[in-house]
């Protein structure tokens, strides 16, 4: 997923079948993950959360990838779900925070996926045309928070309040559920079932990808605890779900799998923690802005470490 090289110009014909890879796709790239098997259990966790959750998230996938047709992205990242994984996130947004019961939800998250098209094309040449192309740096999930706190800022008055949660808040159970609730708040579900659904297709598409994972969610709920957040926070995954994506990102994505990479990522997912409490008691919208802002730091102070390196 990383910036260079996805801005390519569209000159064939995107054909059905991409079209329906890349909807399916989207769901697992934002996992950083291609695999069709990957994709169908994430898909599946929106649908066992909710399943107009499932709807909304394809209609925001789908919406993306016109999106990304029309300014120009390949059939290649149609097909790959590089331009459906940030509209599929944002139709979750919007059934989170502003659910499934009225028609203009599905309006609203189809147009928010389309217009996650024009935001990936601009983040992208952000990182491709200036000073920061050196580093090759992602858009990654930026796109999506740029469109959902729009949109989430802009629908203050129509949100829903969050269903209550039934997860304990004794802290053993708390500790072993956030292992999967981190996992599947990445996507902005409280579920466990789902987070199992999710975190079974990450090991499906590498045991790398699936311990990065599972190790990130780890890492972060123990400095969650450190830091003193309530057990409910971390039962329900609220408190370190960004951690899940920085440990995949650094560890087997964006920089070359090696010892280093697996250590290196490891005081990022603390950071990333840290972040993501200060943005929770600042009362800034979140997202997961902790992971983009604190992959991107890194992957600019890797670009100076001796034994880092990008895959070729």
């Amino acid at each position: 997923m990383t910036a260079e090289g996805r801005a390519g110009t569209a000159t064939t014909r995107t054909t059905g079948s991409a079209w329906v890879f890349g909807l399916f796709r989207g769901a697992s790239e934002i996992y950083f993950q291609t695999n069709v098997i990957t994709a169908v259990l994430v898909l599946s966790a929106f649908f066992v959360a909710d399943w107009r959750m499932g709807v909304l998230a394809l209609l925001g996938g789908a919406g993306g990838m016109l999106g990304g047709r029309a300014v120009r992205y390949s059939g290649g990242d149609i097909a790959s779900g590089m331009q459906s994984f940030c509209g599929t996130l944002v139709g979750a947004a919007v059934f989170a925070a502003l659910g499934g019961a009225a028609w203009w939800a599905y309006a609203l998250a189809f147009v928010g996926g389309l217009a996650t098209g024009p935001v990936t094309r601009l983040v992208d040449a952000l990182f491709t045309r200036t000073a920061l192309k050196k580093y090759q740096l992602p858009y990654t999930t930026a796109p999506f928070v740029i469109v959902a706190t729009i949109i989430a800022l802009s629908t203050t008055a129509l949100a829903t309040p969050a269903a209550a949660s039934d997860l304990p808040d004794d802290p053993v159970p708390a500790f072993l559920l956030s292992l999967l609730t981190n996992v599947s708040q990445v996507v902005l579900i409280d579920n466990v079932v789902s987070g199992a659904l999710i975190l079974a297709g990450l090991f499906v598409a590498s045991w790398r990808v699936g311990l990065a994972a599972l190790g990130g969610s780890a890492v972060g709920s123990v400095v969650a605890v450190a830091l003193g957040e309530p057990w409910s926070e971390i039962a329900n995954g609220l408190a370190n779900y960004s951690g899940v994506l920085t440990a995949i990102a650094l560890a087997v994505t964006f920089l070359r799998i090696s010892p280093a990479s697996w250590l290196y990522a490891l005081p990022w997912v603390a950071v990333t923690a840290l972040v993501t409490l200060f943005m929770h008691r600042a009362g800034i919208v979140t997202y997961t802005w902790p992971y983009i802002l604190t992959t991107w730091v890194a992957l600019i102070v890797a670009h100076y470490v001796r034994g880092l390196k990008r895959p070729s």
